[in-house]
């Protein structure tokens, strides 16, 4: 099934209902909620936080959050990072994931990115299989945090 999505700038109208898409609590390990998300976007500006909320029709369905277009520092990774992607607990396995980063790689091919960069927490239940099945491949580092970084070539 491929998904039908919008990527929507996250606004005062829509920011509680955005808010409220949570993953299930055994995935809550893996990735920060969409509340944290914000606040880490406050948190480090100089990643260029870029996130929109994703719908499906009328309805949020996920969050993603990249750093955009960055030059790579300590604790800065780019210059493409997917600094975070969730799907709704009640809203996964229908192939939004895939659908968000289709868009994604498009959005920034289009700014002329070669490879988009992202990273997870290991162990039962990570999303790295997803990840690979999509074409990211481990790049062999372990960031500061003990996430795998993964690389997607998008030339």
């Amino acid at each position: 099934m491929t998904a039908q999505i919008r990527l929507v700038e996250v606004t005062d109208a829509n920011r509680d209902a955005v808010v409220a898409v949570r993953v299930a609590p055994a995935q809550e390990r893996f990735v920060a909620s969409v509340e944290a998300s914000f606040r880490h976007a406050r948190e480090q500006p100089e990643g260029n936080p870029w996130y929109r909320a994703v719908y499906d029709g009328d309805e949020p369905v996920g969050f993603v959050m990249l750093s955009w277009n960055v030059t790579p520092r300590p604790g800065i990774r780019g210059p493409y990072f997917l600094w975070r992607l969730l799907i709704g607990a009640g809203h996964q396995g229908r192939g939004y994931g895939t659908a968000i980063l289709d868009e994604i790689v498009a959005l920034v091919r289009a700014d002329g990115a070669r490879e988009l960069i992202t990273s997870c927490v290991p162990g039962e239940g990570t999303p790295e299989p997803f990840y690979r099945r999509y074409g990211f491949v481990p790049t062999g580092e372990i960031d500061e945090d003990g996430e795998t970084v993964l690389r997607l070539d998008l030339g």
